[in-house]
């Protein structure tokens, strides 16, 4: 089998791969679902809104995700995995037979982005950890690649086929359609021989699981970075729900088929990405700093584009520099953090990231409203930028090698032992 797709020639992974394609669709179909009915139906096109309920979904994971790491750690991942995908099948049925009975109000939108946001807590640090006890360590690399290339083509068509979707018969089916597309998983996960997985040895228990995650982190200079990048990057530089959704209505007064295509349009770029990280052996320090220069440098040009095929046309190498910077911090963590913490740090990781994006919606969203939607994409991407000059700057400081070499090299930190 090609390099690229290495993974695949394991059993269980290619049964997971596929229920979580079908899901991904589904998940970026309610996105887009979500944006439009909170935008255009429930509220008079405010940006606000939809930054309330983008930061209602992904609050939960700044405050509980290093929980949710705790249990990934402690307990039998597949377990915790089918109870989380269960629940968050049952939030789009409740959303979106509230909008087909003509009964959603705006609170019914944030109640439903929070219980999302609350099972995804638990669920997303579990699914990250769980690559490794599908594939085990050769082909983790190969593994997380194809998990974001999988997610990204889901990206490409989900919004599209929303788009259509909406203008056709409105939000509703588009929650309901997600809601069973979330059978994908469960069957998949039936599926998987359990006799195959490479269980990690649980955690030990302790009185601060938490902290003792906080200080494995603490004593990795390589990680600390990571993470205070992903949490500007993810405040700013990715909340492409509030940019897109801003800019596609209020600055080029696009409707739902062009705000659905803008979504597709930009997966092009974070699906070659994805597929083109499938290729390396391993982590650079190059695609991490150059992935966060990228995003900044491509936000400030799609803020300046006049019309919005040119803003789209944007999206491609701003999608790439996402995912390429994403997957360059994912491996690294996969490879180098010692299993018995593996599900604490990614935990930690997708809390920053997600957490950073709640805290960074609002505020997108009320720069959008007050100032301009080019305002609110120019001040993220100025942002990001900044953010990742002075990481090359702290990465140049902290080795005694040459820039240049390092950017040859594996991201430093240590390699995991199983």
């Amino acid at each position: 089998m090609s390099a690229m797709f290495r993974a695949l020639e394991n059993r269980n992974y290619r049964i997971w791969a596929g229920g979580a394609l079908v899901s991904n669709v589904g998940t970026w179909m309610q996105r887009i679902a979500q944006d439009w009915l909170v935008l255009t139906v429930l509220t008079d096109h405010s940006g606000t809104a939809v930054g309330m309920t983008t930061g209602l979904q992904f609050l939960p994971s700044l405050l509980l995700g290093p929980y949710g790491g705790v249990l990934a750690d402690r307990y039998r991942k597949r377990v915790i995995l089918l109870w989380t995908q269960v629940a968050m099948g049952l939030c789009g049925l409740a959303i979106g037979l509230l909008v087909v009975t003509g009964n959603a109000q705006l609170w019914h939108a944030y109640l439903a982005a929070l219980c999302l946001g609350l099972a995804s807590a638990v669920d997303a640090p579990t699914r990250q950890a769980f690559v490794s006890e599908l594939v085990g360590r050769e082909h983790i690399t190969n593994a997380v690649s194809l998990n974001s290339a999988s997610f990204n083509t889901a990206r490409l068509t989900g919004p599209a086929i929303a788009g259509v979707l909406i203008a056709w018969v409105g939000t509703g089916p588009v929650f309901l359609l997600n809601a069973v597309s979330f059978a994908g998983v469960i069957i998949s996960l039936l599926r998987i021989r359990t006799a195959e997985l490479t269980v990690a040895t649980p955690a030990a228990r302790s009185k601060h699981p938490v902290m003792d995650g906080l200080g494995y982190v603490r004593q990795r200079p390589d990680l600390v970075l990571i993470l205070v990048m992903v949490s500007v990057i993810g405040a700013f530089g990715m909340n492409f729900a509030i940019t897109n959704a801003l800019m596609a209505t209020v600055e080029f007064r696009a409707g739902p088929g062009e705000f659905g295509l803008l979504g597709s349009i930009m997966a092009v770029g974070t699906l070659t990405g994805a597929l083109l990280a499938a290729r390396r052996s391993g982590p650079r320090l190059r695609y991490l700093l150059g992935g966060a220069i990228g995003v900044g440098i491509f936000s400030l040009l799609a803020s300046a584009t006049p019309s919005i095929w040119l803003y789209a046309a944007v999206l491609i190498p701003l999608g790439l520099a996402c995912i390429t910077f994403l997957n360059s911090c994912n491996t690294t963590i996969q490879l180098t953090v010692e299993p018995q913490f593996r599900g604490r740090v990614l935990a930690l990781y997708l809390a920053i990231l997600q957490g950073g994006t709640a805290v960074g919606a609002p505020l997108l969203g009320w720069i959008g409203t007050e100032f301009g939607a080019r305002w609110s994409v120019a001040a993220a991407g100025a942002i990001v930028l900044l953010t990742g000059l002075f990481a090359v700057i702290a990465v140049n400081r902290r080795s005694p090698q040459t820039f240049r070499a390092q950017l040859r090299t594996a991201f430093p930190g240590r390699r995991a032992t199983a």
